[in-house]
């Protein structure tokens, strides 16, 4: 069973027992999973943040596994413009080759999600994407939503990322303050006040959901969601919901099928 955070109530106190509701209604039965986060930057200290967050979420989500983080070995700093999202897709799958290997799920862990269908097509493991998971959460709980991100550079990329899913301007309102997501990084608490104000501008347009995109501010819903009253989702957090439900999903059944090589047949009985 899909998770869903109730609807209509964007009070911040829904942002307590986020994770209790998750682990109660998901119906998931999950063995310990393996899970691998490539950072398309080169940003190691964003990496282990989102690492962190990400190890310390999974109990709270009722589930249980090892997250091993890495970052990009070549590009951007932080990924604030197309080239350098150009280049970070070649990265990601540069990480994807070196480390994919005996992962139960992968998360891209950079919101833009750089690489995203490229990976899946190589990846044997579910591959999932900040952005995109961003997408598939925030519409169980709203018919319009919001993505806050920092830098106003992300604004039309992430728009025309949601036009190519079938989203437009209106279902999907992205917002930006004016630090990108390396300055908050580096100094949250300063972007706090702007975030949540944000956050009350978006919900003020009519946006059921509010999402917190981008690897640089993991973590920081909580404190936006206090200081908007405002309930907010984590793009990462809802990434590693959607990973989740990924990974219990059954393997399907091989279709009977004749005459062909052992190692056709092996490939795809899996």
């Amino acid at each position: 069973m899909p998770f869903r955070f109730r609807r209509g109530n964007m009070n911040a106190r829904n942002n307590e027992g986020f994770g209790l509701a998750f682990a109660q209604h998901s119906g998931m039965e999950c063995t310990a999973m393996k899970l691998l986060l490539i950072n398309g930057n080169t940003n190691a200290a964003i990496t282990d943040r989102a690492a962190a967050h990400t190890r310390a979420l999974l109990p709270r989500l009722g589930l249980s596994g090892t997250v091993v983080g890495v970052t990009a070995r070549f590009g951007a700093h932080y990924i604030a413009t197309r080239a350098a999202s150009a280049i970070a897709q070649h990265a990601v799958l540069d990480a994807l080759a070196e480390h994919g290997a005996g992962h139960d799920g992968i998360i891209i862990a950079c919101f833009g999600d750089p690489g995203l269908e490229a990976a899946r097509e190589l990846s044997t493991a579910p591959v999932v994407g900040m952005a995109d998971a961003s997408l598939t959460i925030g519409f169980r709980q709203a018919s319009r939503i919001a993505f806050i991100t920092g830098g106003a550079a992300w604004v039309p990329m992430l728009e025309e990322f949601c036009l190519l899913r079938g989203y437009s301007r209106e279902q999907v309102l992205v917002r930006a303050v004016a630090p990108d997501g390396g300055m908050i990084a580096a100094d949250p608490q300063g972007a706090i006040a702007m975030l949540a104000q944000a956050a009350r501008d978006a919900a003020a347009e009519g946006a059921g959901a509010v999402v917190l995109g981008g690897a640089g501010l993991a973590g920081l819903a909580p404190r936006v969601a206090a200081a908007s009253g405002i309930a907010v989702l984590d793009s990462l957090d809802c990434a590693v919901m959607a990973v989740a439900e990924a990974v219990a999903q059954p393997s399907p059944t091989p279709t009977p099928s004749s005459g062909l090589s052992p190692a056709l047949a092996a490939l795809l009985a899996g």
